[in-house]
Parts: C-alpha cells; structure tokens; sequence
C-alpha cells in the first residue's frame, strides 16, 4: 500500500476505534519497519523490543499526525526516534553495568539475523552494519528504504547537508573496506598459488 489516501483512511478509522484498520495499517508498514530496525539494531531479540515500543507509540502518536505530511516518511521518522531511544537506553545500561562490574566487557554488534534483500550480498551487508550509526542511519533510509535525501533528512530531523555528508563518508568507508579485502583476498590466493 503506497497511497498516501488509503493511509488517511486507515488512520481515521484507527482513530475511530478500529481495531481492523489499525491491523491493516500495521500489516501495511510492518515488512519496512521490521527491516528497518533489524538493521539497525544490533541484538534480533531487542529488534523484535523495539518494534513493539515502535507500533504501541505509533498509536499514541497517530492524534498528532499532520495528514498533509506523507504517512510512510512520518512513520520512518518515528522508527528513528525509537531507535535512537533504544540505543540511548542501552548505553545506559553500559554505563551503569561498567560501574558495577568492572571487568565487563563490551559485546560488539551482532551482524543482523536476515539478509536483507536489497542489500543481496552478505559481504555488503557485514560492512554496512559494521559503520557507525549515524552512517548506517542515512545508508539505510536512502539506499534500503529509498528514500531521497531531502526526505531521510527530513525524517532525521537533520540538515540536507548532513545527510549528503553522512552518506559520502559512509560510501568512502565502504570503498576503503572493499578494497582492504580485495587486497587480503589476493594475499590468501598468492599464498595458495605456491
């Protein structure tokens, strides 16, 4: 469903006290928001978290929605927000948990439990989640979701700049990373060829 009309429709019927209209709405957005948050949150379990507090604010926040605004970019921005929380949430957690045991560790992120399907390559998808956030954020708005680069920043709620900025570096970064393994990849055949 991409019409923005069908969204109006669902979300007054929502509003109206339909259960049916908020289960359309919510089998209508949920492929997106799920991928979306599965990759950008690093624990499978904690996504599946996420995308709860995601649909329980979701219809909190619907008396809010401006229908001149279009639903789906509003929706992603909502995503962000509760992304952005849940990570908020987890450094704290870090924090607290540093002070208590000092000999905690760290854990690095988990590489997501899907491969997502527009991101076909396993090596790509390694190297997108492997960027820093605010990188991986704009990568993928723009290149998974696709969305333009006026809409990502508007989602973001970030200057157009930024996001140009952000997806340049992210994109040299994984240059940078696509040549160091081409590199290590041809060291190992050498070694093989002797």
């Amino acid at each position: 469903m991409e019409d923005q009309t069908e969204y109006s429709q669902l979300i007054t019927r929502t509003l109206a006290g339909s259960r049916e209209a908020y289960g359309e709405l919510y089998e209508a957005t949920i492929r997106d928001v799920y991928r979306t948050v599965h990759f950008l949150v690093s624990e499978p379990s904690d996504a599946d978290d996420v995308v709860q507090d995601i649909y329980l604010e979701l219809h909190r926040s619907l008396k809010q929605y401006n229908e001149s605004r279009a639903f789906r970019p509003w929706l992603m921005g909502l995503v962000m927000r509760q992304v952005h929380a849940y990570r908020r949430k987890g450094w704290r957690q870090l924090r607290i948990s540093k002070k208590a045991e000092h000999t905690s560790e760290i854990q690095d992120a988990d590489v997501a439990g899907e491969v997502i399907d527009r991101l076909s390559s396993r090596m790509l998808m390694d190297k997108v989640n492997s960027l820093p956030y605010k990188l991986r954020q704009v990568i993928v708005l723009h290149y998974l979701q696709e969305y333009s680069q006026e809409e990502a920043a508007a989602i973001l709620g970030i200057p157009l700049g930024t996001v140009k900025s952000r997806i340049h570096a992210a994109l040299q970064k994984l240059r940078r990373k696509q040549k160091a393994d081409t590199i290590r990849i041809g060291k190992v055949e050498d070694l093989h060829e002797s």
